[in-house]
């Protein structure tokens, strides 16, 4: 079997553009870039526009990210950590629990939940990265971004209920 030489594509898509060769936290790297992605897009279209398309780009970048993850590992081994495209994707769907008034505290509040569950790894997230290639790279920082989702809009609850 010829060995395949890696595709700079994958590269570029699993590193989330270079973040992962950051040395210093390369997953914090990839969460951060993800996170400035996002407002980027929240300074130039509406609020609807923003969580739609980030709820795309989450798919769609999941779907062509789980192969290039199985490309990478066999030239990088299992789970590498330049491979930060999972916590790219794990920020945004934190990030989905923004409200519409886009403050930075919650936008902060998003990556920081975010991170404390990708590091920590509690309730069963860890038991995500059992999954086989591609697929258990992706699943954790899923969870991880479901878990800081569900607390971001918790929080918003109470805040609410609070103010009233």
């Amino acid at each position: 079997m010829t060995q395949d030489k890696i595709r700079k594509t994958d590269v570029a898509l699993v590193t989330t553009l270079g973040a992962g060769f950051w040395p210093w936290g390369p997953g914090t790297a990839g969460a951060a870039v993800g996170v400035l992605f996002w407002w980027v897009g929240a300074l130039l279209f509406p609020y609807s526009t923003v969580w739609w398309g980030t709820l795309a780009a989450i798919v769609l970048v999941n779907t062509f990210s789980v192969p290039a993850i199985n490309r990478i590992e066999r030239h990088w081994g299992e789970d590498p950590s330049r491979v930060v495209i999972d916590e790219t994707v794990g920020v945004w769907i934190c990030l989905l629990g923004v409200p519409a008034t886009m403050e930075w505290y919650y936008i902060l509040a998003a990556f920081l939940l975010f991170r404390f569950f990708d590091i920590l790894k509690p309730f069963g997230i860890r038991k995500m990265e059992a999954f086989p290639g591609g697929w258990g790279v992706m699943l954790d920082d899923i969870l991880s971004g479901i878990y800081g989702l569900v607390v971001l809009l918790a929080a918003q609850v109470v805040l609410l209920w609070f103010a009233n």
